[in-house]
């Protein structure tokens, strides 16, 4: 093995070899994650009170967009919490997948909270802003994360 010295000049690159090195963009990333694991939190507890305390909400279950009642509506939170914390930390770490998923996650988690936003609209509209942001910070600046 041959050592380089600091007088030496370093090995030329082959073409199209260049170093990419993250930006301060990467912090979106680490946003859009961060942001998933607490808005997947929140649906969890979401899908729980709709369940077990289905009189919390502002309507009852025939005036959502969907007329199912509450149960199933809780169910459908919880599970797209679980995915959505998961994906998170999946997103973190700056795996292709990840970032699909979660862009996938986001959207799906916007239309069932538009659906159900007549139960809590101050709570639907919140949580489609984030979704929408993690939308932007996944499709625009996802692939930096993976030079960390």
């Amino acid at each position: 093995m041959s050592q380089t010295h600091a007088n030496e000049p370093a090995a030329p690159r082959p073409a199209g070899h260049a170093t990419v090195r993250p930006t301060g963009w990467v912090g979106w990333i680490i946003f859009a994650g961060v942001t998933m694991i607490v808005l997947g939190a929140f649906s969890i507890i979401e899908g729980l009170v709709a369940v077990f305390q289905r009189s919390y909400y502002l309507v009852g279950p025939n005036n959502l967009l969907v007329h199912v009642n509450y149960s199933t509506w809780g169910w459908v939170h919880f599970g797209i919490g679980v995915a959505v914390v998961l994906v998170g930390f999946g997103v973190m770490t700056g795996a292709m997948v990840a970032r699909v998923l979660g862009i996938a996650l986001a959207v799906i988690s916007a239309i069932v909270n538009l659906a159900f936003i007549a139960a809590y609209p101050v709570w639907g509209i919140i949580i489609i802003a984030l979704d929408v942001l993690v939308i932007y910070a996944l499709a625009v600046h996802g692939r930096e994360m993976k030079y960390v």
